[in-house]
């Protein structure tokens, strides 16, 4: 299906955000609501997003069926999904703000102003909402199963086949191609050592049966991560220090001022994800890591400079100082 001549989408995708506004009450007419999911459509579509991107999204909303035989209200776990992600910049001013790319109190108010504009009642849009807000968390209230299972279906991509799994983690390497090899590895490894620390990694039920496939691609990419670290020079070796400055040395010619600016912390997976968004799932694991110790004096310049109100993404991970530029090479 082509969505007004822009993307490349399954015919089911627009008929089954359509019919999910119909069965939550949306009063807007089918024209209107299909338009509103060709928005999204092209959100999720665009080039920027190399893992946080439609098929993605296809594939939460197709493990959100898979557990929608235990939750309360399957329609609004689906349009949660929709929207849980549609925010969304991969940039460096984003991801150094603690958003790992994707924002979703941000998210959270553009579902509020499309669904209530196409009549869906104020009750249905504040649980949206609510549960968008909660998979920024990925640790869903006890009881309150619609929230894990919309958590669940996030982090679910971290069960997948060791193939795909290699294909999702080279997919968020390049979304954050612009974060330095050292400070990327770093961030990552902390988020996956964290998910593997915890008792479960999925509250679900029907999630259960993913625990051990997502644990064993962890665990495999635990080992990876510290072998990519172990090949690099230490931090503040003359040989660090000198990729450093090369990093540096293009951001502060194309300032106009020539000053660089100061660092920030880095912030799915994927993010939660899994935050996620750079995320453990983002598929997956949004989990914040304890940054390292250069990364508190960024965090102190930040506070001092910048007057934007940070949210409390899944988190997207908290990565240790950096700055753009140029990276080692890709791995």
């Amino acid at each position: 299906m082509s969505v007004m001549g822009v993307v490349d989408a399954p015919g089911w995708v627009l008929a089954a955000w359509r019919r999910s506004l119909e069965a939550v009450g949306a009063t807007a007419g089918r024209a209107e609501i299909e338009a509103c999911g060709e928005r999204l459509i092209r959100r999720w579509s665009d080039p920027s997003r190399i893992h946080h991107n439609l098929k993605r999204l296809i594939g939460v909303l197709a493990r959100v069926d898979e557990l929608a035989p235990e939750t309360h209200n399957p329609d609004v776990v689906r349009i949660a999904a929709w929207y849980h992600g549609a925010a969304f910049d991969a940039a460096a001013r984003q991801a150094y703000a603690h958003r790992g790319g994707v924002d979703e109190l941000a998210s959270a108010d553009l579902a509020r102003a499309e669904l209530t504009e196409l009549g869906v009642p104020s009750d249905i849009v504040d649980r949206v909402a609510e549960l968008i807000i909660a998979i920024s968390r990925h640790s869903a209230p006890k009881g309150d199963i619609d929230a894990q299972a919309l958590c669940d279906a996030d982090l679910g991509g971290l069960a997948a086949e060791p193939q795909r799994y290699e294909g999702y983690r080279r997919e968020v390497r390049e979304e954050y191609r612009h974060i330095p090899d050292r400070d990327y590895l770093e961030a990552r490894l902390a988020i996956v050592a964290k998910l593997l620390g915890r008792s479960t990694l999925f509250a679900s039920p029907l999630a259960q049966s993913w625990e051990d496939a997502a644990r064993e691609n962890l665990g495999a990419e635990r080992d990876r991560l510290a072998a990519d670290l172990a090949e690099l020079p230490p931090r503040g070796s003359a040989e660090a220090e000198a990729a450093r400055a090369d990093e540096d040395r293009p951001e502060q010619e194309d300032r106009p001022d020539g000053q660089a600016p100061a660092d920030d912390d880095q912030a799915e997976a994927g993010g939660d994800d899994e935050q996620s968004d750079v995320t453990a799932e983002q598929d997956g694991a949004t989990e914040s890591p304890e940054p390292a110790q250069p990364a508190e004096r960024a965090r102190s310049t930040e506070s001092a400079n910048s007057t934007e109100t940070v949210p409390s993404l899944s988190r997207p991970p908290r990565m240790p100082a950096i700055k753009h530029g140029h990276r080692g090479p890709r791995r």
